[in-house]
């Protein structure tokens, strides 16, 4: 008998079990990783068991995950799916203003543009963070604390339930600033919502209320987050009455305009964010995930995941591959301005004038990147 073998025999004899994690999961600043006590459809306490609760911890960028965070998420999620004692995931940011922007812009701007080879390994990593999710022997629910854009988005697609308050947004970032939603938003949302929605999304980048997210199918449950005078209230940005338009088209969920909108504005303006309904639910989910067969649910899991990991382990290399070369050029451009730009200035290139360069054959330089960067 090898030694190797007579050491893991030795470890695991009666009353001491295997851990069965590569390092420690605790080791990585900006991901916080606690167990909660999980509770019975009752309410009750379920002594010895709970929810393993992964927070991205940086409410300063909007819960943007940065290179060491990405490791975080994947250890956390490893450990929580071995961790005998734990029900269930919810994946969750801090603060009340975001879930998740996706990928840290300035890190981005300043060490990924023009590095595709750095950029390349980096990718690596956010498909095993991703595949870190879909991958979880435990079911994992989303807890949408504010916006879930850009890589926020995918990641929030890849788990198995979704949360939110209704003050949250959802949507992509990809063209708007120079990439495309291939981290598993063009593979998860013509499943999830269907071809022609996903293309609205992942092209035309505009946010979407909470509200629709729930119409369209990719969030289980929506709850006020707003206290006005001491009550609860709907988002008062967002058309909740369901009614269509003078043409036909569900409004349920739609963005409120003009007068309205600013009445919406000043109401916002007199609440605050009250996040109790939202972790009530959450946990009323994990206390009906309690309460089934472990191995069973597992199971389910990874058979109801197969569409999305069919579609995800299709495209995630050549993606990858996609992404590193674009930081040469439009990535490059597009985090720069986003980065150096501010809400005067704006954070998106002059888009026109990039494809008047392009139509002309003018070739992607120093220069022309700097002509694109908005400027004071």
């Amino acid at each position: 008998m090898h030694e190797s073998t007579a050491s893991v025999i030795e470890k695991s004899a009666p009353g001491e079990l295997v851990d069965h994690n590569l390092v420690p999961h605790d080791l990585v600043p900006g991901v916080l990783f606690e167990k909660r006590p999980a509770t019975t459809l009752e309410g009750n306490r379920a002594e010895g068991l709970y929810n393993a609760w992964i927070t991205l911890d940086n409410p300063k960028q909007y819960n943007s995950y940065t290179t060491e965070m990405v490791k975080g998420v994947i250890l956390a999620f490893r450990a929580a799916s071995n961790s005998r004692d734990v029900n269930a995931v919810v994946f969750t940011g801090s603060g009340d203003k975001a879930f998740c922007t996706g990928g840290n812009t300035k890190e981005y701007a300043e060490y990924y543009a023009g590095n595709p080879q750095e950029y390349r390994q980096y990718m690596r990593l956010f498909n095993d963070m991703v595949s870190a999710i879909l991958g979880c022997d435990k079911p994992v629910v989303c807890r949408v604390n504010g916006m879930r854009v850009g890589g926020g988005q995918e990641i929030g697609m890849a788990c198995d339930f979704s949360v939110a308050h209704d003050l949250a947004n959802f949507g992509q970032a990809g063209p708007k600033h120079g990439s495309a939603a291939i981290g598993g938003s063009t593979d998860f949302l013509p499943l999830m919502i269907g071809c022609e929605r996903a293309m609205v999304s992942g092209t035309l980048c505009e946010p979407f209320s909470a509200h629709k997210a729930y119409r369209l199918g990719i969030c289980h449950e929506i709850v006020p987050g707003l206290r006005v005078d001491g009550e609860y209230a709907a988002n008062p940005l967002v058309i909740t009455d369901r009614m269509l338009d003078e043409y036909g088209r569900i409004v349920h969920g739609e963005f409120k305009t003009g007068d309205d909108r600013a009445a919406g504005k000043e109401t916002l303006l007199r609440g605050t964010v009250d996040l109790t309904l939202l972790d009530q639910r959450v946990e009323a989910l994990c206390a009906k995930l309690l309460a089934t067969f472990p191995e069973c649910m597992t199971k389910s899991l990874e058979e109801l995941r197969k569409p999305k990991l069919d579609a995800w382990n299709r495209n995630k290399e050549n993606s990858r591959a996609w992404l590193a070369l674009n930081m040469m050029n439009e990535a490059r451009t597009g985090f720069r301005a986003f980065n150096e730009g501010d809400r005067e200035i704006g954070r998106e290139i002059d888009f026109v004038a990039l494809r008047q360069a392009l139509a002309q054959g003018t070739p992607w330089s120093p220069e022309l990147v700097e002509s694109l960067i908005p400027k004071p």
